[in-house]
């Protein structure tokens, strides 16, 4: 147990806290479990409120160029109403749902490179004091890992994934930000493109995917995007002939794009900030899918160049912990 002693609310010889999340993944739309722990200080104190925030490391494009800061997109209320006394132990289990849009930060063990936390806010007489910030791993959704499995079959390889500020138009999007996990072209693909970027828009009934390639340009044309939006069920997960699929989408997206949308039909709708600006809300890969990721899926096997891609997500990941970690106690 790694207890966190809140100072900035109450002082010094206050109560402790720690949040232990239940091991595995957790998944889009299902439920995050754990317990929060509490270990009373020198004297009793009333516990007012105990709560759990979301927190999203999340880039954002502005006029000044790229910033970068935190968003905390879902708030629960876990416990409270109770007197923790003087050296007392309390353990609070919670159930919470996870929002159906929430990245996913991982694939089959493989860091993708994106990073999300769990942090605990306790409030003793009237003040809120910050506790322990936990990494949150998500895994993906049967449809999402179907998919990027079939984009794996079909030759197109991992190059990173990042968090966007901002809202794809046109979608059913509903947090503030959404995830793109950016793709090489597969062989029979690189005369057409030079990269594709793919989003997951998960709700109850289904996930829209939204693909939006950076199409080469020929000789006497120039480069542009084309983007295009497609909505699957969760029972088609195992239904479906995936890799056939994904490359008809492919296929349609890259000779047909007039008919399947661009930025003026969808659109990326972000809003700029500073770091320590970012407003909250309340309200790549699985098998086949590259070297840094897709260890041994659709033949494809982690080299050195995809432990190094590996190794600087989690270098980034932990920075990020760090510096929020570092926020906190200054609050």
């Amino acid at each position: 147990m790694v207890f966190k002693r809140l100072l900035g609310a109450i002082g010094v010889g206050g109560p402790s806290v720690d949040t232990v999340l239940d091991g595995g993944a957790a998944l889009p739309g299902g439920a995050l479990t754990g317990r929060v722990l509490l270990r009373g200080g020198g004297s009793a104190v009333d516990i007012e409120h105990i709560g759990l925030e979301l927190i999203a490391r999340v880039e954002a494009e502005h006029a000044e160029g790229e910033s970068e800061g935190s968003v905390v997109f879902e708030r629960f209320t876990v416990g409270g109403g109770f007197r923790l006394g003087e050296g007392e132990e309390r353990e609070l289990p919670f159930s919470v749902p996870l929002p159906w849009e929430t990245p996913v930060t991982e694939l089959h063990g493989q860091p993708l490179g994106v990073a999300l936390g769990v942090r605990t806010e306790v409030a003793v007489a009237g003040a809120r004091d910050k506790g322990d910030l936990d990494p949150l791993a998500v895994r993906p959704l049967p449809v999402q890992e179907a998919v990027l499995e079939a984009f794996g079959g079909l030759g197109f390889g991992f190059r990173s994934a990042d968090l966007e500020y901002g809202h794809i138009g046109g979608t059913g999007q509903r947090l503030p930000f959404y995830q793109e996990i950016e793709l090489t072209p597969a062989p029979q693909y690189a005369h057409a493109m030079n990269e594709l970027e793919l989003t997951f828009l998960a709700s109850p009934a289904g996930v829209e995917i939204v693909l939006e390639a950076d199409k080469r340009g020929g000789p006497f044309s120039a480069g542009h995007d084309a983007l295009t939006r497609f909505t699957v069920r969760h029972e088609d997960a195992p239904a479906l002939d995936w890799q056939a699929e994904v490359d008809g989408w492919i296929r349609r997206m890259t000779e047909h794009h007039d008919a399947y949308g661009s930025h003026a039909a969808y659109g990326h709708d972000s809003h700029g900030y500073g770091h320590a600006g970012m407003p909250g809300t309340g309200h790549h890969s699985g098998p086949g899918l590259g070297t840094a990721v897709a260890a041994g899926a659709a033949g494809l096997a982690v080299g050195v160049v995809g432990g190094m891609v590996a190794a600087e997500a989690v270098d980034e990941i932990g920075d990020f912990f760090e510096g929020e970690e570092d926020e906190a106690e200054e609050a």
